[in-house]
């Protein structure tokens, strides 16, 4: 790969991570989380 390919797949990915962080830190998804893992001790415990 070359150094041009290689930095628009660096920042891509980089792009992609701070989107995948400001979803899952959102409230919603946040709450949603929270449900599926409390639903899931009670099950196992």
């Amino acid at each position: 790969m070359s150094t041009a390919e290689y930095a628009v797949g660096t920042i891509a990915a980089c792009a992609f991570a701070g989107l995948l962080f400001k979803i899952v830190s959102s409230e919603e998804v946040r709450k949603m989380l929270s449900d599926v893992i409390g639903r899931a001790l009670q099950l196992a415990g």
